[in-house]
């Protein structure tokens, strides 16, 4: 029995199922993050953009989370909103390397936290490519300001510490590697063998 699986046995959630929505913007390795949580030998090589969304089921210990995968591109994120209903647990992915968009992730982000079906829901945010030599660490993400924008438009990049309905957690990640994915995911059945 492996640590996960002791961890999940002490907190009570072996056999337990939870729907996991995945969601953050087009090319923020949303998808990259869901392969690094299946077992390696099923583990696809490459890994093409989600169109739409899509669904698989990971097993954990004993835990099975099954993954809604979502589309970020715009013309998608109304999809998200079907999937809260059912949502035990939200993983956002955000890229934090792309200081720009930083502004529409923490809209999306504030729209979703909003909605009613998500209330008290508990949010893992993955700072993706934590890699990359221009990556903001997760703290300036969740608190500082975007210096790479205007005046006019700097705001906090995604304002985490106004966040007081829920449980949250920001790990940096690398989806390529897998680093700091088991961090995040043990988080988040800890939060979820508390319900």
């Amino acid at each position: 029995m492996g640590f996960f699986d002791k961890l999940l046995s002490f907190l009570g959630v072996s056999g337990k199922k939870v729907n996991v929505l995945v969601v953050g913007l087009d090319n923020s390795g949303k998808t990259t993050i869901i392969e690094r949580l299946k077992p390696r030998p099923k583990q696809s090589a490459e890994v093409a953009p989600t169109v739409g969304f899509s669904v698989d089921e990971l097993q954990k210990g004993s835990l099975t989370f099954t993954v809604f995968d979502m589309s970020g591109a715009g013309r998608y994120r109304t999809l998200w909103e079907q999937y809260y209903r059912e949502a035990d647990a939200v993983i956002f992915v955000v890229d934090s390397a792309d200081k720009l968009r930083m502004v529409v992730a923490r809209d999306e982000m504030e729209h979703m936290l909003a909605h009613p079906n998500l209330r008290k829901v508990p949010v893992v945010f993955f700072a993706n490519k934590k890699d990359l030599p221009v990556a903001m660490p997760p703290v300036e993400i969740a608190q500082a300001a975007v210096t790479a924008l205007p005046p006019c438009l700097g705001r906090w990049a995604l304002g985490l510490d106004n966040i007081k309905d829920r449980p949250w957690q920001i790990v940096p990640s690398n989806g390529l590697s897998g680093e700091g994915i088991d961090k995040g995911v043990d988080w988040l059945a800890e939060r979820l063998g508390k319900q």
